[in-house]
């Protein structure tokens, strides 16, 4: 194998980001070079290890051993029951995986999943999710969140905040620029020469004429036509529950959505184990798996890496163009 490879960060160590992360390994070390980024006494026993010193040393070492760059973390990991004292480490990983892949040393970045509460609870983490720790760490102008299956890709244009909150936090700039960056990305990221975009109504039936809410009437539209007026192909906004079906996913390519359930439900009803977030707007490639740290399971042996082996391939897909 040759090539920069796809950094994949430890995530939260008492979830099953480290068990996926060595499934990952396991079952794309002839096809995807990689590292992993965090402290080996985190990863399930008995996985080959071969800790290098620079990322350059991962493709040579990926087929035999999963390549892994230390980074020492405060204690051991208890699966099923986070430390907060490896709180600080989580979050100086994800720095350590941006500044890596922006120097070149690898070609993309995979997120393990994190616990939020955790890092605010043992670090006074500042953001509401990776996302939006993303857009920090590399002075993103706005990142946005996309899941993408080969069933449908989503972008909630507001993602982690409370439902209450939504209707005043959707402005037109957000959405405008939502578009915008979803458009360039599936252009420039995922080849896609005229990207075909579906906005989604705020309210339901999308306001019906005014009779469920006037967000739609009094400017959603204005903006989807604003919008296409520039060359996007944008259309909307149509109401929620008949965008999902089989034959309304063959009319677009991504649907912009209003709220994080929004967007995230039918992706997961139709490919939960193949989903993968993508962040788009970074300058840099960052994918990571569509499911959270599943304490519940943690240690167990028999977490599905289907998503992180997806996140994975599609990072180094990414990167190759």
């Amino acid at each position: 194998m040759t090539g920069a490879p796809v950094a994949i960060t430890c995530g939260e160590p008492a979830g099953i980001g480290p068990e996926v992360a060595a499934k990952g390994w396991a079952a794309l070390r002839g096809e995807v070079p990689m590292v992993w980024i965090g402290d080996p006494r985190h990863l399930p026993g008995g996985t080959p290890v071969t800790i290098v010193s620079d990322a350059s040393e991962a493709p040579a070492a990926c087929a035999d051993t999963l390549p892994v760059l230390h980074h020492a973390f405060a204690g051991p990991a208890t699966p099923g029951t986070a430390d907060l004292g490896n709180a600080q480490g989580v979050i100086d990983v994800i720095a350590r995986g941006v500044d890596l892949v922006r120097a070149g040393g690898a070609c993309a970045l995979c997120t393990a999943p994190i616990h939020k509460k955790v890092l605010m609870d043992g670090a006074d983490f500042a953001y509401p999710g990776h996302t939006e720790y993303l857009e920090a760490l590399t002075d993103a102008r706005r990142a946005v969140m996309m899941l993408a299956s080969d069933e449908l890709r989503v972008v909630p244009t507001t993602i982690h905040i409370a439902l209450d909150q939504v209707a005043t936090a959707l402005t037109p700039d957000l959405l405008r620029t939502t578009i915008q960056i979803t458009a360039a990305g599936l252009r420039d990221q995922f080849g896609i020469e005229a990207p075909r975009l579906v906005v989604a109504g705020l309210n339901p039936h999308a306001g019906e004429g005014g009779a469920m809410g006037r967000q739609e009437l009094d400017w959603i539209a204005a903006l989807v036509a604003e919008v296409a007026a520039t060359g996007i192909d944008v259309t909307g906004p149509w109401p929620g529950d008949t965008l999902f079906h089989a034959a309304a996913r063959t009319r677009y390519d991504a649907a912009i959505c209003m709220y994080h359930d929004q967007a995230l439900i039918p992706i997961k009803t139709l490919d939960f184990d193949r989903g993968v977030n993508v962040t788009l707007g970074l300058p840099i490639i960052r994918t990571s798996p569509d499911h959270g740290t599943a304490f519940d399971i943690a240690g167990r042996g028999i977490a599905n890496p289907t998503s992180m082996i997806e996140a994975i391939k599609l990072a180094a897909r990414m990167a190759n163009g």
